[in-house]
């Protein structure tokens, strides 16, 4: 029982639920009627999430870092183009590793804004730049809705997987506007928002689990457990470990050649290594059918990942901050 609960406390509960909703849309998929009006309910619930967004979004919190364009313009790069090159590079140089719709998955994630939440969690429990992170992580979470339909349409084009321009209209619609309109109305609503933060958490959570039971119910009634198998699965993990560790490689040697302080450093890492499933999974429901479920697999395994990788390194640049504060006992401590 001990080991049992020593290994579901470092399991992310919330992947953990979204892999018991495969589970539950593998057993008992939504078809016909049923599936119809999960479709409607699949788009009413991306609306609330977007729409919660904007009114939770506090301006001034995120503005106090705002001033430091130097780091927002390497995360921004490292989010936007970085990435996305480090994507087509692998698909140019192993189209064949993948399935199509796999190769789209990850051409998406990369496509995809950083997360706020974890960015700036991360970023405080190294000993980062706090204010700077909530800026780039908040900015690049808005400049997502506009730039990830975007780049994704342009890139997954170029690779034979056609969206159309109505997709992207669409997918700017529903997200954009629900977010603009909960910016609008936070005056009135921002204050009760902020003193139920569990309330918003649980809509947030409900809403992608409501989406990946869609999503992966299409999927089993077209038969996507019959399109994928260990080997795929495994290729998918070992493409999503390379390309965080790239990245992060990537930042920190330019972090530390463009003369960045350390706390900056952490802030760079981890808020330009990042990329939303809370965003991801929407996105990916509006621009792609049929294969969504698919889609959307190189994400979920990618933010399981990054989870992982990224408390770890906390720990370190945490054990670090420490040992240079106490310079006896820097030799005597060892990251975990």
């Amino acid at each position: 029982m001990i080991l049992v609960r020593a290994v579901w406390s470092r399991i992310d509960k919330f992947l953990a639920a979204i892999l018991l909703t495969v589970a539950f849309a593998a057993v008992l998929p939504a078809r016909g009627h049923a599936a119809e009006a999960v479709g409607w309910l699949t788009d009413a619930a991306i609306v609330l999430l977007f729409f919660l967004h904007g009114a939770k979004l506090s301006p001034q919190d995120s503005l106090l870092g705002a001033r430091h364009w130097r780091l927002h313009a390497t995360v921004f790069l490292s989010t936007f183009a970085l990435f996305p090159l480090l994507g087509i590079s692998a698909h140019f140089l192993a189209p064949d590793f993948l399935p199509g719709p796999l190769w789209a998955g990850v051409i998406l994630l990369t496509a995809l804004p950083s997360t706020v939440q974890a960015s700036v969690v991360f970023t405080s429990v190294a000993g980062g730049n706090v204010p700077a992170a909530m800026f780039s992580a908040t900015a690049s979470s808005l400049l997502g809705v506009f730039l990830t339909p975007l780049i994704a349409g342009f890139l997954l084009s170029r690779h034979g997987l056609d969206i159309s321009a109505h997709s992207i209209v669409a997918i700017l619609v529903q997200l954009l506007l629900p977010f603009v309109a909960g910016q609008l109305l936070r005056p009135w609503i921002g204050a009760y928002l902020t003193r139920h933060p569990r309330a918003i958490k649980s809509v947030d959570y409900g809403s992608i689990l409501l989406i990946v039971y869609m999503a992966f119910s299409r999927g089993v009634v077209d038969g996507i457990w019959h399109q994928i198998d260990a080997g795929d699965l495994f290729r998918v993990a070992l493409l999503d470990v390379a390309l965080l560790a790239a990245v992060m490689t990537i930042l920190i040697f330019a972090s530390r050649q463009l003369g960045f302080s350390r706390a900056d450093e952490i802030t760079i890492v981890f808020c330009g290594s990042k990329k939303s499933l809370v965003n991801g999974i929407p996105i990916a429901t509006l621009l792609f059918t049929g294969h969504v479920g698919l889609v959307v697999i190189p994400l979920m395994l990618f933010h399981q990942i990054q989870l992982m990788v990224c408390a770890s390194l906390a720990r370190y640049y945490a054990a670090r901050r420490i040992a240079a504060s106490e310079p006896h006992a820097g030799l005597s401590v060892t990251p975990v």
